[in-house]
C-alpha cells in the first residue's frame, strides 16, 4: 500500500473490503479457522487503517476510511460464528476509529451490506435460494456489488462531509439476509 501511496501522490481514502467467509459448524471450528479469518477480516482492518490513518495526519488534509462490515454482524449466520464476530469488531473497530480520527479530519464509516449478487452467497446457497431471498426483501430486486459502491461513494464525499463513526445498511430493507 506504502508504494501506491507514494507512486500516487499521498492518500485521502482507504476502503477496507477484504475479507473470507469459510464456513466452519461452530462446534467443528478449530483454531486455525478463527485465527485465519480473523486475521484476514479484522487485522488486515486494522493494519491497513492504521497504515492509511498516519499517512492521513502527516499530510495534514484529512480524508475517509470505509470499512465493509456485514449485515451478518447484526443477525448471526449459521457456520460463520467466526465471521459474524470478526465482521461485528469491524463496527466496533469503526465506531473507536472515528472518535479517534474525528479531530485530525478523518472521517471512518463502515457498510453492512445485505445479501448481495457475488459469489459469496453461492458457497452456502442454492441459486433458487439466492433468488427467493432477494424477491423477499422489502425492496424486492437484486442488490448489486454497484449498489455497495455507490454507498461507499457517498461516505466518501463531501456530502457525508459530517458523517463518522456510522453503519451505512444496504440491505433493501431486511435484517434477515
Amino acid at each position: 500500500m506504502m508504494a501506491a501511496v507514494d507512486d500516487l501522490g499521498g492518500i485521502d481514502l482507504l476502503v477496507n473490503n477484504a475479507a473470507i467467509f469459510p464456513r466452519v459448524d461452530f462446534l467443528e471450528m478449530t483454531q486455525d479457522d478463527w485465527d485465519g479469518l480473523m486475521g484476514i477480516n479484522l487485522r488486515g482492518v486494522f493494519l491497513c487503517t492504521q497504515a492509511a490513518c498516519k499517512r492521513m495526519v502527516a499530510a495534514g488534509k484529512g480524508g475517509a476510511v470505509i470499512n465493509l462490515s456485514s449485515g451478518a454482524a447484526f443477525r448471526g449466520s449459521p457456520r460463520g460464528v467466526h465471521y459474524v464476530t470478526g465482521k461485528a469488531g469491524i463496527v466496533g473497530f469503526t465506531r473507536a476509529v472515528s472518535q479517534e480520527m474525528a479531530g485530525k479530519g478523518i472521517r471512518c464509516n463502515a457498510i453492512a451490506p445485505g445479501l448481495t449478487d457475488t459469489a459469496q452467497p453461492r458457497y452456502g446457497l442454492t441459486e433458487l435460494e439466492i433468488a427467493e431471498a432477494f424477491d423477499n426483501l422489502p425492496l424486492s430486486g437484486v442488490i448489486e456489488p454497484s449498489d455497495i459502491a455507490e454507498a461507499a461513494a457517498f461516505l466518501a464525499s463531501d456530502h457525508a462531509r459530517k458523517i463518522t463513526g456510522q453503519t451505512l445498511h444496504v440491505n433493501a430493507g431486511s435484517y434477515f439476509w
